[in-house]
C-alpha cells in the first residue's frame, strides 16, 4: 500500500509535495494540493488545520508555483457547526486573496452538501471571488444546485462523485451519471462562470472539447482536472493540444486512511487504481 500511495499521494510532508508540484509545473501542468484529513474533533484542531493551510498558501507563493489549494469543510470543523467551518474557510480565502491565489471547497458526502454550498454562498456574498466549489453529477439534486449557483458566476469543478450513496439520493447506473455529467458541463460552459471538467473519461473529455469548439467557448473559460498519478499521459496530451490541465495532488501523513476510504466508499475504485498504477 505504501508503494501504491506513493503513486497517488505527493508525500507525507509539504517539502515532498512542493517537489512534486514543481515537477508538474515544469511539464506544463497546473496543480492544486490538499492536506489529507477530515472530520476534526474540536474547534482548536480545526483552527490548527487552517493554520497549516496558511503555511501551504505562503509556500506556494514563495516558490512561485502554479498551484492552489483544495480543502474539505469537515477538516475545518463543519461537523462542529457551519459557523466554525465558515470562519476558518474565510480566513483561508482571504489569505489566498492577499497572495493572488485561489481556494477550492471540495464536496463530500450528500449529508453535508447543503451546508457546504451555504458556506460557499456566504463567502461569495462577503465579496470573495477567489473561491470555488464542486458539484457531483451522480446526485439527483445537482442540476437544481447548479441553477441556484449560476447567478454568482461561480467557479465550479464537476465530478461524477466517489462516495457510496443510496439510490434514494444518487443515480445507481453509470450511464445516468455520465449523462447528467454532460448536461451539467454544457450548462456551466454556457453560463457566466468558470468550468473545471474533472474526469479521466476520454469520451467525456472529447465531448466537452467538441462542445466548446462548436459553441465558440474560449479556452480561458474552462480547464480539465485529473488526479495525481492517474492517466499522466492523457494529462500531457491535453496540455500538448493547448488545454489547461490541473492535477489534484494531495499530501500528508494520513495517506493510508485517504486511500482506504476511497476504496471503501466506492469499491470500483480498486480496479481503477490498480490499472492506473500499471499505466504510465
Amino acid at each position: 500500500m505504501r508503494l501504491g500511495a506513493a503513486r497517488f499521494v505527493a508525500g507525507e510532508t509539504l517539502d515532498e509535495c512542493v517537489a512534486v508540484l514543481r515537477r508538474l509545473n515544469e511539464q506544463g501542468l497546473h496543480a492544486n494540493t490538499t492536506i489529507l484529513g477530515e472530520d476534526v474533533a474540536d474547534e482548536s484542531e480545526a483552527r490548527a488545520v487552517a493554520t497549516e493551510y496558511e503555511v501551504v498558501l505562503q509556500r506556494l507563493h514563495d516558490e512561485d508555483l502554479r498551484a492552489n489549494v483544495a480543502l474539505k469543510l469537515t477538516h475545518l470543523g463543519l461537523d462542529l457547526g457551519e459557523d466554525v467551518a465558515y470562519e476558518n474557510a474565510r480566513r483561508l480565502v482571504e489569505t489566498a486573496a492577499g497572495l493572488g491565489n485561489f481556494v477550492r471547497i471540495d464536496m463530500e458526502y450528500s449529508a453535508v452538501v447543503d451546508r457546504t454550498l451555504e458556506v460557499y454562498r456566504r463567502l461569495r456574498e462577503a465579496g470573495l471571488d477567489n473561491v470555488g466549489t464542486v458539484l457531483q453529477s451522480y446526485l439527483y439534486r445537482v442540476e437544481h444546485d447548479l441553477e441556484s449557483l449560476l447567478p454568482l458566476a461561480p467557479n465550479l469543478r464537476f465530478v461524477k462523485g466517489a462516495y457510496l450513496e443510496s439510490p434514494e439520493v444518487a443515480y445507481p447506473e453509470k450511464r445516468d451519471v455520465d449523462a447528467a455529467y454532460l448536461r451539467l458541463v454544457e450548462r456551466s460552459l454556457r453560463g457566466p462562470g468558470y468550468t473545471a471538467i474533472a474526469t479521466h473519461d476520454e469520451h467525456l473529455i472529447e465531448h466537452a472539447v467538441a462542445f466548446t469548439e462548436r459553441e465558440g467557448i474560449a479556452r480561458d473559460h474552462f480547464e480539465f482536472q485529473m488526479l495525481y498519478g492517474v492517466r499522466p499521459k492523457l494529462q500531457l496530451d491535453l496540455v500538448g493540444r493547448g488545454f489547461k490541465v490541473l492535477v489534484a495532488t494531495p499530501f500528508g501523513p494520513e495517506w493510508f486512511p485517504y486511500l482506504m476510504r476511497r476504496l471503501a466508499e466506492r469499491p470500483a475504485n480498486l480496479g481503477f487504481f490498480l490499472k492506473s498504477a500499471l499505466r504510465r
